[in-house]
């Protein structure tokens, strides 16, 4: 994804491109969907010369997400991804690893819900099935 479209998608979800926006954005767009932390993009963003600090990364990737630009995938609380795919899909994750990879949701369904409260109604389901190896 080259700057200019960069650019237009983050005007687009109502973000002013500044330069720091518009370098993580180029990172975290770049090579399709995928999941990652704030450590992650920071690393790759220390590693492609982009002078940006953690916390500024952490900021960003919280604008990205309320402008609708990433999902959030809250592991435990303690540990927290931003996936690039905000479509309605569901993860597996591996424990061990510490890797989130999303389900084949071709033929999944989710049955017996309950109904939500008067004046509510389901805006996501998510489902993360946790992994771990076969002992033996």
């Amino acid at each position: 994804m080259n700057s200019e479209t960069v650019a237009t998608r983050l005007r687009g979800a109502g973000l002013r491109p500044t330069r720091q926006r518009l370098a993580l954005a180029e990172i975290l767009f770049g090579s399709g969907d995928r999941h990652i932390t704030a450590e992650q993009l920071h690393a790759e963003a220390v590693v492609a010369r982009v002078p940006v600090s953690l916390a500024t990364v952490y900021n960003t990737l919280n604008q990205f997400t309320d402008a609708g630009l990433l999902r959030e995938v809250a592991i435990e609380g303690d540990r927290t991804y931003f996936d690039t795919n905000t479509s309605n899909h569901y993860h597996y994750y591996v424990e061990r690893e510490g890797r989130l990879f999303d389900i084949a949701s071709d033929n999944l369904t989710i049955k017996g819900l309950p109904e939500p409260p008067p004046g509510m109604e389901v805006g996501r389901i998510d489902i993360i099935v946790r992994l771990k190896s076969r002992q033996g």
